[in-house]
């Protein structure tokens, strides 16, 4: 088999994008509530950053369990349309991953509905070892019994010398470094939120010195800490990277958006830019998906990645520390 540079491990689910014109405050149990519109999209850790890794250029696939339904044959469609193939051998006897997402026109905010089904059944017999022929792979969330594949993952990625990047979601998270030392000691790269990496380090410290530094000692060479629209941190070697003013854009939704990032960020150290202008290409194509309706839609290509660079003139500052 042929070289490919990603291989995206993780969920991959049918997300409905339900929007309501109340406040959520308004709502009481036993409301008949009208929709304003309705979305479907795919979406899941494994397809939204194998879709954006594409987009910007990579030869990507991805490995994730579906189930034999739909929904699953809905997700492959999406997968085939961008050129990408799913490794997994076998699809699963549980349903495909489902998630809704309600979002009300009168607030910020958001309500996720989530099913894990299929996805948690992802197990190392999916993944044919000679299909792993890659120089990086995308570690997303896989809980349940699927949870012992990504360290296996892991494992598999130190043997053939793999570069790995890990970007745990909040439950994943909340395990633990000791439970997941054994994915941490072999991660490249480690891309968390604020709330996600104050959870697995138990600690409610706000200082992103401390956490990048107590993320760092636990194996990764790399480690980002995002913080919404308040910017990001970042620490890589001895230094220090601060980004703290995002690009004003409108935002229209938030999901997708940490797989934007992490996937221009990661898609730009593949093809060679310095470590503060992936974390501008990472910023622009997240500050992008914001703007739309589902997790995939508004992924840039690097051409327009770079004209949105240039357009925000994203300001990142380094220290040494």
């Amino acid at each position: 088999m042929s070289k490919y540079d990603v291989l995206c491990v993780g969920s991959a689910t049918v997300d409905t994008f339900l929007t309501i014109e109340q406040s959520f405050s308004s709502l009481k149990l036993g409301d008949k509530v009208l929709v304003k519109s309705v979305d479907k999209r795919s979406g899941g850790g494994a397809t939204n950053s194998a879709s954006a890794l594409a987009k910007l250029g990579l030869k990507v696939k991805t490995a994730t369990k579906i189930g034999d339904d739909d929904d699953g044959n809905f997700i492959l469609k999406e997968l085939k349309a961008d050129g990408i193939e799913n490794i997994s051998r076998s699809r699963s006897k549980q349903q495909t991953d489902l998630a809704t997402i309600i979002s009300s026109t009168k607030e910020r905010d958001r309500i996720i509905l989530v099913h894990k089904g299929a996805s948690t059944d992802l197990s190392a017999k999916d993944i044919q070892s000679s299909k792993i022929n890659c120089s990086w792979i995308y570690l997303a969330t896989l809980t349940g019994k699927s949870q012992q594949t990504a360290y296996e993952i892991a494992d598999i990625a130190k043997k053939k010398n793999i570069q790995l990047l890990f970007n745990p979601s909040l439950y994943l998270a909340q395990k633990g470094v000791k439970n997941l030392s054994p994915i941490l000691q072999n991660t490249a790269v480690l891309v968390l939120n604020k709330e996600e990496a104050q959870a697995l380090l138990k600690t409610s410290s706000s200082n992103f010195e401390y956490l990048l530094k107590e993320l760092q000692k636990c194996g990764p060479q790399m480690v980002i800490v995002t913080d919404g629209r308040k910017g990001l941190y970042a620490l890589y070697k001895n230094a220090m990277y601060s980004l703290t003013k995002t690009p004003d854009v409108k935002i229209v939704h938030t999901a997708g958006a940490g797989d934007a990032f992490t996937s221009g960020f990661l898609a730009s150290l593949i093809k060679n830019y310095s470590f503060a202008d992936a974390l501008r290409l990472g910023q622009v194509n997240a500050s992008s998906v914001i703007q739309h309706v589902g997790a995939k839609v508004g992924q840039l290509t690097e051409t327009e990645a770079k004209v949105m660079m240039k357009k925000y003139k994203i300001k990142i500052t380094e220290k040494e520390i």
